[in-house]
């Protein structure tokens, strides 16, 4: 008797399971358009129904835990409370489910145990995996909320700008970037950190993000809204023990495997790059608009294109794929600063304007 109460049990939280990776996959695949995270979803949900089924199958010589549902004789049928009815929008839906998986997945692996301890096992593998889809659909959808809204993405070099750098920042912003970046190499600690600690205050005047390249120890420090991390720097996860949580981390990728590694890593964005040569990062491989679209078409994470993007050829790249335009040289280094800013913003939000279509510009006006 107590046997089959626990197949019950099975049955029910199997049923959950696998409609909360459905729930999960569907907020990936259209809400999200990530293409990598629908996947992964997808190959777990049939790989919880491929490992239940075939296990219950040997041990009921065929059958199925469907034998043992109860529909009418189940007496929480209709206990429900207020909040599961309750979904601010899609995201909620989709980490609801996400939350609903976990548990599902805790009671298939304890109640497992009493029926068969290689099923308790084998639910225990995916556990563990529904975890880690968990925390990438979260990832992602924290990372459109927190940098989807950048359009120009300036990094600020002292040896670069024509005048004051930190006079450069400031006509940057005042032209229309709503991120900067700091990426300064020969700079000791010390006056690493206190140009970040000016440019948290600037931003933060200006409304904008400020970002730290390569140094998760002086974003922390400097109280900086985010680091960038390059191929060779410490792994996402790594930094991310370092970092608070509100702090955004940026990953460089060059091709489209290192645009799938990262997109495992789950950043809060991927920048992609160079688009085109360029002077400030020389790379042996230009990655292209083409690497910009394959990224898109592999993750819903936000996308920065970077690498001598000018005002002149940034159509080019913004056709290929919605994204962030990141410069340094075709900013910092013109003679005015806000206008050779003001043109990319331009150039940006026209592209926005057209992909959203007349009504959304109706809207903002």
């Amino acid at each position: 008797m107590f046997e089959t109460r626990c197949f019950r049990i099975l049955d029910a939280n199997f049923n959950r399971a696998r409609e909360a990776l459905r729930v999960m996959e569907e907020y990936a695949r259209f809400v999200l358009d990530d293409a990598g995270l629908t996947a992964a979803i997808k190959e777990a949900r049939h790989a919880l129904t491929h490992e239940v089924v075939e296990m219950v199958a040997r041990l009921q010589a065929g059958g199925s835990v469907i034998r043992y549902r109860d529909i009418i004789g189940d007496v929480g049928r209709e206990i429900a409370t207020r909040s599961e009815y309750e979904r601010t929008d899609a995201a909620a839906v989709a980490v609801a489910a996400g939350k609903r998986l976990s548990e599902a997945f805790r009671a298939m692996e304890e109640y497992g145990k009493v029926v068969e301890p290689t099923l308790a096992a084998a639910i225990e593998k995916i556990r563990y995996r529904g975890y880690e889809l968990e925390r990438r659909l979260t990832l992602t959808t924290q990372a459109r909320q927190r940098f989807g809204h950048v359009r120009l993405y300036v990094v600020v070099t002292e040896e670069l700008c024509r005048g004051d750098w930190f006079e450069t920042a400031r006509a940057a912003l005042r032209g229309g970037a709503d991120c900067l970046q700091l990426r300064e190499k020969r700079l000791t600690d010390r006056e690493l950190l206190e140009r970040a600690k000016r440019l948290t205050a600037l931003c933060r005047e200006h409304e904008a993000l400020f970002i730290v390249n390569d140094r998760p120890d002086i974003a922390v420090a400097s109280g900086a809204d985010g680091v960038h991390l390059g191929q060779e720097d410490l792994p996402v996860a790594a930094v991310r023990r370092m970092v608070p949580a509100s702090c955004i981390v940026g990953v460089s990728t060059h091709t489209i495997e290192q645009v799938c590694a990262a997109a495992d890593q789950a950043p809060d964005y991927i920048a992609v790059g160079p688009m085109f040569e360029s002077p400030t990062k020389p790379q042996t491989r230009i990655a292209g608009p083409a690497t910009l679209a394959a990224a898109h078409a592999q993750t819903g994470l936000p996308l920065v294109a970077i690498g001598g993007i000018t005002a002149e050829n940034a159509t080019t790249v913004l056709a290929a794929a919605p994204c962030c335009l990141c410069v340094c040289q075709a900013v910092i280094a013109q003679p005015d600063v806000t206008a050779a800013a003001r043109r990319l913003r331009d150039v940006m939000d026209r592209a926005v304007e057209a992909a959203d279509g007349p009504s959304a510009k109706e809207k903002r006006t």
